[in-house]
C-alpha cells in the first residue's frame, strides 16, 4: 500500500468518479496455464533439523518470520508451505501431540508464552494475501531412534502402533488405529486454524534400505491376511494401506471445512518405464513412488482424493537417470483432473543454470499451473541470483492461484459502492463486499488493476495488477492531480474464482 500525507482536501476537485469503459470478463477455469496471471508460486519452509528456532526469543522469531514473508512476497511467492508436524509433534498448540523439539530444543517443552507459530504465520500470510499450507509428515515419529519422546507423545500410550526402521521410529501404516489418529490430528488442525490446505510430502512408507525389510509382519498377519491379501501381495497391501489413509484424510477435510484443500508432493518418479508392464512409466531409472514408497499417486489423482499434485522434480535438465524435461512432460501427460504444480530444487537448478529453460518449458505445457521452491531459504539467500531472477523476470507481476473449479466454479458477487476519497492518510480507493470466514463462496480477497486513460481494459493481463489485498481499501499513489487512470477492483473467493470488475476513473 502507498500512503500519502496531505495538508488539506483542496485537491479533491481533481477527482473523477465515473465508470470506465466496458472491459473483458476475467477467466474462471482456464484449460491451460499459459498466462502467468494464474500461477501457483509456493515456497517450502522446513522446521525439521533447523536449529535456528530453538535459539530465538519470541520477539526475534516474529521479526525473523516477518522479514522472510516480506522478502518472499517481493519475490512473487503467493503460498507458504510450512512444516507444522515433523515428528508426530507440533509447531502449534495441540492437545494431541507435544511441542516439537525443533521448535523449543526439547520435545514437550512449551515456548515462551505458549507462542503459537502456526497461528502467527497464518495471520501474517493472510495479511500479505499469501496462502498458508500446513505441512505434515504423516507416519514419522522420530528421525533418530534415540531421541527421547515427551511424556505426552502418543508413543507412550500406544507403543504397539510403532515400528523401528533404519534408525527411525514410524507409525505402522498397516494398523487402522494409526490412520484414525493421523486423521484426528488433521481434523484438529483444520477445525481450529484458518489453513488454506493440508500438505504432505514424499514420506509415506520409508525410503527403502538395501537388505533391510520393513518390519510389518505382525500387522500383515493381523490385518492383511484376513483382508484377503496373500503373502505374495504384501506390496499391494501396503499400497492399499496408504490409499486408505489418503481417502480417509480427504473425507476428514471435506467433513470439517470443505474449502480446505489437500495436496501431496510426491517423489518425482512415479514408476520407471522398465518396471511397468504396459510401458506407461517414465524413461527414468530411480526410486519409485509406486514400488518403493507404496504411494500410488496417480490412483489418488484419478479418484479425486487430492486437490493438487506437486511432484518433486529436483533433478537437472539432462540428468542421466532422471532428466527434468522427461519427467515434467510425463507428469503433464498424467495430470488428470487435479492441479499440477512442480517442486523445484533451487540450489540444483541455479547451480546447473537451468532456471530460464525450466520456467519456459513449464509454462509451455498445458496442465502445469506453477511451482513450489525448495527450500525457501535458498530464495532468501538469493542463491546464484534466484531471487533477482524471480523478481525481475518470472514473477515480475503478481499472480492469482489457479481457481479450484472442481471444488466450486461460481464467482463471488462484484464489489459494491466503489469510491475514491481523500483521507488524512491519503487518497483512498474503497468498496463494500459481503464476506464471512465461514462462507468460502464469498469474497476472500480483492485484486486491484490500473490502466492508463484510454487504454484497453483487459483483466487477463497481469501487468496491470497493482495489488491484491484482503482489506476493502487501497491507497492510491497520488502524483500531480493531472493524470487520468482507470482502476478496476474484483473479488476472489477461497477457491480463487474471480468476479467481474467494478471500475472508477481518477486523476492522480
Amino acid at each position: 500500500m502507498h500512503k500519502l500525507r496531505i495538508a488539506g482536501l483542496g485537491l479533491l476537485l481533481g477527482l473523477l468518479i465515473t465508470s470506465c469503459s466496458t472491459f473483458q470478463k476475467t477467466e474462471q477455469a482456464p484449460t491451460t496455464y499459459k498466462s502467468a496471471k494464474r500461477e501457483f508460486r509456493g515456497a517450502w519452509i522446513q522446521t525439521a533439523f533447523q536449529g535456528e528456532y530453538a535459539q530465538m526469543t519470541v520477539p526475534e522469531m516474529k521479526q525473523s518470520f516477518i522479514r522472510k514473508l516480506n522478502y518472499l512476497k517481493k519475490c512473487g511467492i503467493n503460498a507458504i508451505i510450512f512444516q507444522v508436524r515433523p515428528e508426530a509433534d507440533a509447531f502449534y498448540r495441540s492437545e494431541l501431540e507435544p511441542w516439537s523439539r525443533f521448535y523449543t530444543g526439547k520435545q514437550g517443552v512449551a515456548p515462551e508464552g505458549d507462542f503459537d507459530v502456526m497461528a502467527f504465520l497464518i495471520e501474517e500470510c493472510h495479511r500479505r494475501n499469501m496462502e498458508f499450507h500446513a505441512w505434515l509428515n504423516p507416519y514419522r515419529a522420530s528421525t533418530a531412534g534415540e531421541t527421547p519422546f515427551a511424556d505426552t507423545h502418543i508413543y507412550h500410550k500406544h507403543p504397539e502402533w510403532f515400528v523401528r526402521y533404519n534408525k527411525q521410529i514410524l507409525f505402522d501404516p498397516g494398523i487402522p488405529a494409526c490412520r484414525e489418529f493421523i486423521c484426528k490430528v488433521v481434523r484438529d488442525i483444520v477445525s481450529r486454524y484458518d489453513v488454506d490446505a493440508i500438505h504432505m510430502d514424499d514420506y509415506f512408507y520409508p525410503y527403502p534400505v538395501a537388505g533391510l525389510d520393513f518390519p510389518d509382519d505382525k500387522s500383515f498377519r493381523k490385518y492383511g491376511i484376513p483382508a484377503g491379501f496373500k503373502a505374495s501381495q504384501r506390496a499391494d497391501w501396503r499400497r492399499d494401506n496408504v490409499n486408505k489413509l489418503i481417502s480417509d484424510l480427504r473425507r476428514t477435510i471435506l467433513l470439517t471445512k470443505p474449502w480446505v484443500r489437500f495436496g501431496i508432493s510426491p517423489f518425482g518418479i512415479y514408476r520407471n518405464k522398465k518396471n511397468t508392464p504396459d510401458g506407461s512409466g517414465s524413461r527414468t531409472n530411480g526410486l519409485q513412488n509406486y514400488d518403493d514408497l507404496y504411494a500410488d499417486v496417480l490412483y489418488w489423482v484419478k479418484q479425486g482424493w487430492i486437490d493438487y499434485n506437486m511432484p518433486q522434480i529436483y533433478w537437472e535438465i539432462g540428468h542421466p537417470a532422471a532428466d527434468y524435461l522427461t519427467l515434467i512432460k510425463w507428469w503433464n501427460r498424467h495430470a488428470g483432473n487435479v492441479h499440477l504444480y512442480i517442486g523445484q530444487d533451487v540450489a540444483r537448478t541455479m547451480k546447473a543454470g537451468d532456471l530460464t529453460r525450466k520456467m519456459r518449458v513449464e509454462r509451455s505445457l498445458p496442465h502445469i499451473g506453477g511451482n513450489c521452491f525448495w527450500p525457501a531459504n535458498e530464495i532468501l539467500w538469493n542463491n546464484h541470483g534466484v531471487a533477482d531472477s524471480l523478481r525481475r523476470n518470472y514473477h515480475r507481476y503478481p499472480a492469482l492461484i489457479p481457481a479450484y473449479t472442481r471444488q466450486h466454479d461460481r464467482a463471488p458477487k462484484r464489489v459494491k459502492k466503489l469510491r475514491a476519497d481523500w483521507t488524512p492518510e491519503g487518497y483512498l480507493l474503497h468498496w463494500k463486499a459481503e464476506q464471512s470466514p465461514t462462507n468460502p463462496e464469498l469474497a476472500s480477497y480483492f485484486v486491484i488493476y490500473r490502466f492508463a486513460n484510454g487504454e484497453n481494459v483487459d483483466l487477463n493481463d497481469p501487468s496491470h495488477i497493482v495489488a491484491t489485498t484482503r482489506e476493502c481499501f487501497y491507497y492510491l499513489p497520488y502524483e500531480d492531480g493531472q493524470t487520468k487512470f482507470c482502476y478496476v477492483v474484483t473479488a476472489v473467493d477461497r477457491f480463487h474464482n474471480e468476479s467481474e470488475g467494478r471500475s472508477k476513473k481518477v486523476k492522480l
